[in-house]
This record gives C-alpha cells, structure tokens and sequence, in this order.
C-alpha cells in the first residue's frame, strides 16, 4: 500500500519512487506488471497528477518501468545480466547504503554525489 507522508520533508514524488522501487525489489511488484493509472493514483495518494507523472518519468528513467503511452506503465524486466535475483540483491544492498548514509544524516543530494564518487573510483 502506497501511502505519502504530508509532514516528511521529502517531497511526494520522491515518497512514492521510493516507495515503488522497493516493491519492485520485493517482488510485490513484478515485471510486466500495470503501474495505477497517472490520474488514478493521484486521485487516490491526494496528488497532483503532474507529481505522480514525474516519479513515473524518474522511475522510467532509472529502468524500473517502461511508459506506453495510453497503454499504461509497466514494471520493467531487470536488464542486469544476471536476472531477477541480481536485481534483488542489488536493491538490496542500495537500499542498506542508502539507508545507512541518510542515518549519518546526509542529504539525499550529498547520498548520491557519495554514489556517484564511488561508481567513478
């Protein structure tokens, strides 16, 4: 279940991109899988439609889903070489990073220049 925090400092559409990728990490939200509609979600979460809009584009971007236009979005194959199981572990293991910097009290902003230093090294 999708919920979004008003009181969070994180912005919505980062709340709910969040919250879609570890469903599809866990598998609750498998490939092939239909995403809500942009304007149902919305309606649903007391969103505007451009800010589910804007996670469904992020998540596209990131590789998590495919848009097809009026026939909706889809949960994307992982293209990881390795499969379903990579693909798990490897949100596994981003999710704990992830977590585990934020709990030092980083920024999301400084979490990814930290991600993005790594990836370069």
């Amino acid at each position: 279940m999708l919920r979004i925090d008003p009181t969070s400092p994180t912005p919505p559409y980062e709340q709910l991109r969040h919250q879609l990728i570890d469903q599809i990490g866990r598998g609750e939200l498998a490939p092939g899988d239909k995403l809500p509609a942009v304007r149902r979600l919305a309606l649903d979460l007391g969103l505007a439609p451009n800010t589910v809009a804007r996670t469904y584009r992020e998540l596209e971007a990131g590789g998590y889903v495919h848009t097809r236009g009026r026939n909706g979005t889809i949960v994307a194959t992982p293209d990881l070489g390795g499969g379903a199981d990579i693909a798990e572990r490897a949100t596994a293991l981003t999710t704990e990073y992830v977590t585990a910097m934020l709990g030092l009290g980083l920024s999301r902003e400084t979490v990814v220049r930290y991600l993005q230093r790594g990836i370069a090294a």
